[in-house]
């Protein structure tokens, strides 16, 4: 009932793998429910005391944390460079429900990838969970570089004046790239950053956040989705 950043999570597929859990998981109480097929999207924004939206934006995960946690994977999400308004929707009805007066926050949707009949139709948008805080992270740096803005400075206007004017400027996807040590890539981090002038930040990831985001990572912003995808595919190669 803690799985912050996916640790210690399972996907549970038949009555064998249910055996193992129950033999191996360790001595904490547990949360069980139905595995749901979607793509996880993010509502972040910041609230005024009114409740209203003074800022907003979103990302998509391309991979689940849970796989990236489990299977040491590398990690890869980017900030969409236009937020959908179903997930608009679906964000600003959440800050409602809960009543959200003054700040900060990350809340996290399924878009779901095919029918469940618990659940919804193929592309409908369903609640996973809200956080009354930031994304972590490097994810506000992102947010400037999608949106071309400074959240740190909404925020505090936020706080001290609750409103601002504040500018953003043209939006972008910009994407994460989470690699790992020990792998053997077709690209080094060198070698992308000549290939892609879109690179905007390349560094070491500390090691409190690799587990979920990889040892190294780089963020670049793209005009384009099909850019993006090709940063992304790249990224990815081994030798």
């Amino acid at each position: 009932d803690n799985g912050v950043g996916a640790s210690h999570t399972c996907r549970i597929s038949n009555e064998a793998e249910l055996d193992q859990f129950l033999n191996d998981r360790y001595p904490v109480t547990y949360i069980m429910e139905e595995c749901i097929d979607g793509t996880i999207c993010s509502y972040d924004a910041i609230i005024n005391s009114q409740g209203e939206p003074l800022f907003e934006s979103g990302n998509v995960t391309c991979t689940s944390i849970m796989d990236i946690v489990n299977d040491d994977l590398d990690s890869y999400y980017y900030i969409q460079k236009n937020l959908p308004e179903d997930v608009r929707k679906a964000g600003r009805a959440t800050v409602k429900s809960f009543g959200v007066k003054s700040r900060f926050v990350h809340l996290e949707f399924f878009r779901l990838n095919s029918d469940m009949p618990s659940m919804g139709k193929a592309g409908d948008v369903v609640a996973l969970e809200v956080n009354m805080r930031p994304s972590g992270g490097f994810t506000p740096e992102m947010l400037n570089n999608a949106n071309s803005t400074d959240v740190y400075k909404i925020w505090a206007d936020m706080i001290a004046y609750d409103s601002t004017l504040y500018p953003q400027g043209e939006h972008f996807y910009c994407a994460f790239a989470g690699r790992r040590d020990g792998n053997n890539y077709l690209y080094d981090d060198g070698a992308l950053c000549q290939m892609y002038p879109e690179i905007c930040d390349c560094r070491r990831i500390p090691d409190a956040l690799s587990g979920a985001m990889g040892n190294r990572m780089i963020l670049a912003k793209f005009l384009d989705e099909d850019k993006l995808n090709a940063f992304y595919a790249d990224a990815a190669k081994l030798n």
